[in-house]
């Protein structure tokens, strides 16, 4: 048994394995398998194994330098997507907690104020722009 597991340790060594991308194919594949069974279409079938194959030559590929690059551009796509729904969120934080969110008009920074001040002068700590808004 233990030539068995030696010999996989030495099968994986230097392989990629598991990152966010391979997840995100994995649930994919998995959601796949599911409208499959419900609604009996081949692309749903076709998809899912295109899905898994790609998924399984992720985790064994070597060539790790490609599979990182792609995984950072998977990110990069995801944070894009992410981020309007994380500024959503602070602008719902911001009403129970007495702060007015709002953008350099410069460099486009996130800055806050306390509400109720009226109209205010801000200088950006990003950019150094000065501008007055209404908080």
């Amino acid at each position: 048994m233990s030539d068995f597991r030696n010999r996989m340790n030495a099968f994986m060594s230097g392989r990629r394995g598991n990152d966010e991308l391979t997840r995100f194919l994995s649930a994919a594949a998995l959601v796949l398998v599911v409208l499959n069974i419900l609604f009996r279409r081949p692309v749903f079938y076709y998809l899912f194994f295109i899905c898994l194959i790609y998924t399984v030559f992720r985790m064994m590929s070597r060539n790790t330098a490609a599979r990182a690059r792609e995984n950072e551009k998977f990110l990069s796509i995801l944070s894009g997507i992410r981020h309007p729904f994380k500024e959503n969120k602070k602008k719902v934080n911001s009403q129970s907690s007495g702060y007015r969110f709002f953008r350099c008009p410069g460099c486009g920074q996130v800055m806050r104020a306390p509400e109720g001040k009226g109209r205010i002068r801000v200088t950006c700590s990003g950019c150094g722009k000065v501008f007055e808004t209404e908080v």
